[in-house]
């Protein structure tokens, strides 16, 4: 079915800075806008409590005055910016019909977001209008990041954040006021200040005379104060002017909008925690009512008369499009094929190194970096102390000097924001390698990685070629927090894929691998391994056939799985039982964790009829329990024995080496386990 033509009021989406801002013309285009998305706020409304939009709806009603004209300010052709749940105006004027947008709401078979994602949760980020999600503050880092990718590729971008007085308490709106500040990025931070947070009013949120934009000081930027219920032609001159001069000087600046909430949180919001006569003192404020009296005055009630008439009747023209538009079909095979991004083509790697060298983990996974950062200009490593210093694990070590700090740069102390800007980059083109100093500091970024990152494609079907690289693992008296296998913590979470190499060879293929796959990828790397011996490092053309198991010994008494570092035991378990008991195993190691491909690892079971599964994650919730759950869903029928899982104990990793070697699997607990298994 044909969307409406638009009325010709909105055929511009684009506010020239200075001149238009003070014509009628100018006025009432923002008018337009602001009336359109006022009317359609308070329409999605009403079909929401007739029952025909489900969830909960949220309203931009009295945001208008900010947001509309900070869009058609904005340069739809090269800017980023993410929305807020007081956004509707924004998504109106930077892109999509108005059918779209509406269709997003009905969660019909026309929503842009398949119907996966509510209401507002949705963007484009095809054009740089990266979508929401409830986790507030969560998107600064990301438009950060996206931004970065834009300047690095020439392109005068300003960014455009949003956050309200509520979020701004948040962890994350710090960490990227200051990433920002400290890579000297141009975005705009705009607070939309509408004194409440949900029901809680600014009086609890922060300290009595607290003047947010005043924060900007503490990072080196300017901030201001802005009324953007006063007058819409000041506002729009003002955030002009901030806009250019945030693109001219390349930084930051904070801006604390104070603006209104007319409708409350969303639609099951009663207000009932509203002094008695705030509602109507927000009413007398609104800006809309205030523009049109303004037009009508300079134009004449007939010309605002006829413009809220056309924009009436494509409204309600639009909202029967959306409700004759089907529902969507409820494909499941349609949902699991887009988890992940389709398969890329392999890059047109150079068959180097020719000659192996004899190399231990770290040196093999430098060597990786290296060949990534020679070969790849859209490449960039990051990660805190991985410059001068060479990462916690020298595994960058030297790469600053030879490829410079725009390539290879130290992050703040901020897992969640830097993180965040690596989404962002690798959102816009870039493919960036995120170091975390210990995969136990990953808890600091789960929302980046498996709220943000990990479902990307899927609700929206952008591309996140990013690579997070987890030092993992125990065995070296770290304690706690620093020796954790957190494998199956981060998998639980769909969309993201996983890599586990065990030598040297196989960690300098999946980095390559890895690095080229178009969703974010987590390169687990134990710490045991990194200087545990040396092997042949070179270039393999069959480096992708890192995602699927390896085949390390061939037996007939039973299929043994693992990964990591519990390759190197198992193996040593096989030689003993092949050597004492004439057992013999088929071992494998598994390699890839996400997506698991299990065909060799099954047509084994079938053969032998046992299974041993070991990892060196606690055994609870374990990865190992995911293995044996799916292989003997399929191969129930032809088990002679249950299977067995050895794993560490449920407890937290202890830190005395005695009691480190109690938790977690060794070659004797794995041959005890198994030989009494075997009977």
């Amino acid at each position: 079915m044909a969307f409406p033509t638009p009325p010709a009021l909105l055929a511009r989406t684009l506010l020239a800075p200075e001149l238009e801002t003070r014509s009628s013309t100018a006025l009432l285009r923002i008018y337009a806008w602001m009336q359109l998305a006022r009317s359609a706020d308070n329409r999605i409304l009403d079909l929401f409590r007739q029952g025909l939009i489900k969830g909960t709806v949220t309203g931009g009603q009295g945001n208008e005055g900010l947001i509309v004209p900070l869009a058609l300010l904005a340069d739809k052709a090269t800017d980023v910016i993410s929305f807020t749940h007081r956004g509707f105006g924004g998504h109106l004027v930077w892109s999509g019909h108005l059918c779209d947008h509406l269709n997003q709401y009905f969660a019909n078979a026309g929503s842009p977001t398949k119907a996966r994602e509510g209401n507002i949760h949705h963007g484009d980020p095809a054009a740089r209008s990266l979508p929401m999600i409830s986790h507030l503050g969560a998107m600064l880092s990301n438009v950060v990041g996206a931004t970065d990718s834009q300047r690095r590729l020439g392109r005068p971008a300003v960014g455009f954040t949003f956050f309200g007085d509520g979020s701004s308490s948040t962890g994350d709106i710090h960490e990227t006021l200051n990433l920002a500040s400290l890579l000297s990025l141009p975005v705009l931070f705009v607070i939309e200040n509408n004194r409440y947070a949900y029901s809680t009013p600014v009086s609890e949120q922060f300290s009595a005379g607290t003047e947010l934009w005043q924060r900007a000081a503490g990072y080196g930027i300017e901030g201001f104060s802005l009324d953007a219920t006063v007058d819409v032609a000041t506002t729009a001159r003002t955030l002009a002017a901030a806009i250019e001069k945030v693109r001219t000087t390349s930084r930051p600046l904070l801006i604390e909008a104070h603006t209104l909430r007319l409708r409350g949180h969303a639609a099951y919001d009663t207000c009932d925690y509203l002094k008695p006569g705030e509602s109507e003192g927000f009413y007398a404020r609104d800006p809309l009512p205030k523009l049109r009296a303004q037009l009508v005055a300079s134009l004449g009630a007939p010309a605002v008369d006829a413009a809220d008439a056309e924009l009436s009747a494509f409204l309600e023209a639009c909202v029967k499009i959306s409700l004759a538009t089907p529902r969507p079909s409820g494909d499941v095979a349609a949902m699991e094929a887009d988890l992940f991004a389709p398969p890329a083509p392999a890059l047109p790697w150079k068959p180097e190194p020719a000659a192996p060298a004899q190399l231990n983990l770290a040196q093999a996974l430098n060597l990786a970096l290296r060949k990534i950062l020679t070969e790849r200009p859209e490449s960039l490593v990051l990660g805190q102390d991985i410059g001068t210093y060479g990462g916690a694990f020298k595994v960058t070590e030297g790469l600053l000097a030879d490829f410079g700090r725009p390539r290879v740069f130290n992050t703040p102390l901020a897992e969640s924001s830097c993180t965040g800007y690596a989404v962002g980059l690798a959102l816009n083109g870039h493919r960036p390698i995120e170091e975390f100093q210990f995969s136990d500091f990953v808890t600091e970024a789960a929302t980046q990685i498996a709220l943000n990152a990990a479902t990307y494609h899927f609700r929206s079907g952008a591309k996140v070629p990013v690579v997070f690289r987890l030092p993992t693992g125990g065995g070296l008296t770290f304690g706690s927090f620093h020796s954790q296998e957190l494998d199956s913590f981060l998998l639980s979470m769909p969309g993201l894929k996983a890599l586990y190499p065990s030598t040297p060879q196989d960690a300098f293929n999946a980095l390559l691998a890895a690095y080229e796959d178009d969703n974010p990828v987590v390169l687990f790397e134990h710490k045991a391994l990194y200087r545990r011996g040396r092997a042949p490092v070179v270039w393999d053309p069959n480096y992708r056939e890192v995602w699927t198991p390896r085949l390390l010994r061939h037996g007939e008494d039973a299929t043994f799985v693992t990964y990591g570092e519990m390759v190197a035991l198992a193996d040593e378990a096989c030689a003993y039982f092949a050597a004492e008991y004439e057992k013999t195993f088929d071992l494998f190691d598994l390699r890839a964790l996400s997506p698991l491909k299990l065909d060799a690892i099954e047509a084994s079971l079938a053969r032998t009829g046992r299974l041993i599964v070991l990892h060196e994650g606690r055994r609870t919730h374990g990865f190992g329990a995911e293995l044996v759950a799916r292989l003997t869903e399929k191969h129930f029928a032809s088990f002679k024995a249950a299977p067995l899982r050895i794993a560490s104990l449920d407890l937290p990793v202890p830190f005395a080496p005695e009691l480190e070697q109690a938790f977690r699997p060794t070659k004797e607990k794995i041959i005890d386990r198994i030989a009494a298994w075997l009977g």
